[in-house]
């Protein structure tokens, strides 16, 4: 089967702002990146018209703005027991909207071996400009050592990891958030994380409340 590898095709002198942080919730197939559940809920949260728009809708919204976008899903599957969204036909509609989209890939750090073959896969072949965490909604600890491998893995490909830090309303107004801890998303279990891995390009994600001190 044919895969679509991305190519960068944004001129950044030209653009008012690259925005790192897109959420892609719906891939082309259809298919949701959360239980409905959490859809649901979250929608009610963030007080969301539209939950799921499509890539090229994004793309269009962007286009408008003149802004640069990184896009992304969550591979929370172990957590949320859910697949994830395609990261090929995420690949694909940033390729087909390269002036704008950048996109990012994502592995759930639980399956061990098979996320660092899903992020060397992403990365070579399907040609993804970084990878996207949540904490929180994969359930897991950066600082664990047993995480190790897929960093290093990530210093060696040379691309930066976006995690998400602070609180979050995935699991509002849902009995014990829907599992949903908390403790994983503060950003001091980075610190061991960019202490052992220095090459490794860390981005936070939001203010980190209620731990914006420390962040």
């Amino acid at each position: 089967m044919s895969t679509t590898r991305y190519e960068l095709g944004i001129d950044a002198t030209k653009l008012d702002a690259i925005d790192m942080h897109v959420h892609l919730e719906v891939d082309g197939h259809g298919h949701q990146s959360l239980p409905p559940t959490l859809t649901e809920a979250s929608a009610k949260y963030f007080k969301a018209e539209d939950r799921t728009p499509s890539l090229d809708r994004i793309a269009e919204i962007y286009r408008e703005l003149n802004i640069a976008a990184v896009v992304f899903t969550v591979d929370a599957r172990t957590q949320l027991k859910h697949e994830p969204n395609s990261i090929e036909d995420l690949i694909a509609g940033a390729a087909r909207n390269n002036d704008v989209l950048i996109p990012f890939g994502s592995v759930d750090p639980r399956t061990g071996p098979e996320a660092i073959r899903g992020a060397t896969r992403q990365a070579e072949d399907l040609g993804a400009r970084g990878f996207k965490f949540h904490p929180s909604l994969q359930g897991f600890d950066p600082s664990n050592e047993q995480f190790y491998p897929l960093w290093e893995t990530l210093q060696e490909l040379r691309l930066p990891a976006i995690f998400h830090t602070g609180q979050n309303g995935m699991g509002a107004g849902l009995p014990g958030g829907y599992g949903i801890k908390l403790a994983y998303s503060n950003p001091l279990l980075l610190d061991a994380v960019a202490a052992d891995f220095p090459e490794l390009q860390i981005i936070m994600a939001h203010p980190s409340v209620p731990w914006q001190d420390e962040a």
